[in-house]
């Protein structure tokens, strides 16, 4: 049986990132998505501020040629996005200059106003805020995907929904296998589960089918796989027995399963 290969990682989608912000920005970003997925909120708004250092130096390259080096604190986070929109017109594109600093600003403001990653905020970091934080970084990722993939705002969105890093609690892998360790959940959102799980986004249908644990995979396939197929929530390759999560299976699991943490 021929198994497809993976769909190219965020990295690739960023490969017009240079590399000396390329790494520290998906590292960022990664711990970012972990950290706000397993409730560590204090943790994640750190992530978010170091994000916003990563990705305001790669703007200041892009538009200026010059960069405040790493290891060097900026003085001035809002001074320094403030220098990119007054930039002149040539020097990079709208999106570049104007649209994702002021993203990156709003983006900070919450990391250091909001009481996340720092002792005595005026409001204790929860859930709504970490949340927001999180879809602020997944918007600037999805615009520089945009970019420099040339895609449409639609597509890296789909793109980072299926491609982004994803750690959960509720997924233990044992013995090159897995297990969804929350219980009172149905075949069906296991199954989507652990498709989110899988940094490919895809899984042979025999292992998803040992990992829920079904009693046979023929009728695993009739029972779970073919309906979730005709609600577009996975891909149900029949010839390469090869299950793909969808962008609407990505929000079934983010919508309803892991907000019900």
């Amino acid at each position: 049986m021929s198994i497809p290969k993976a769909r190219p990682p965020l990295e690739d989608a960023l490969a017009g990132v240079p590399t000396q912000f390329r790494g520290k920005l998906l590292d960022a970003y990664g711990r970012l998505k972990r950290d706000h997925a397993e409730g560590r909120y204090d943790a994640a708004g750190l992530a978010a501020g170091k994000l916003c250092e990563v990705v305001l130096r790669f703007l200041q390259h892009m538009v200026t040629g010059k960069f405040t080096p790493f290891g060097t604190k900026i003085p001035n986070f809002a001074d320094e996005c403030r220098k990119l929109e007054a930039s002149p017109v040539a020097s990079g594109v709208e999106s570049l200059r104007i649209v994702i600093p002021r993203g990156l600003l709003f983006l900070y403001t919450m990391r250091n106003k909001r009481g996340i990653g720092h002792v005595g905020g005026d409001v204790e970091a929860n859930r709504i805020d970490s949340a927001t934080v999180t879809r602020l970084a997944d918007w600037v990722v999805c615009e520089l995907v945009r970019i420099y993939h040339r895609l449409s705002l639609e597509e890296a969105q789909d793109m980072v929904d299926s491609l982004a890093l994803r750690e959960l609690p509720d997924i233990w892998e044992v013995g090159g296998k897995k297990r969804v360790l929350r219980k009172n959940l149905s075949a069906s959102q296991q199954a989507l589960l652990l498709l989110y799980s899988d940094p490919s986004s895809f899984v042979l249908a025999e292992d998803l089918c040992a990992w829920v644990e079904y009693s046979q995979p023929s009728m695993f396939k009739r029972n779970v796989l073919r309906p979730l197929h005709r609600k577009r929530m996975v891909e149900l390759d029949e010839e390469s027995d090869v299950v793909y999560l969808s962008p609407l299976g990505v929000r079934e699991v983010e919508g309803a399963i892991l907000a019900a943490i």
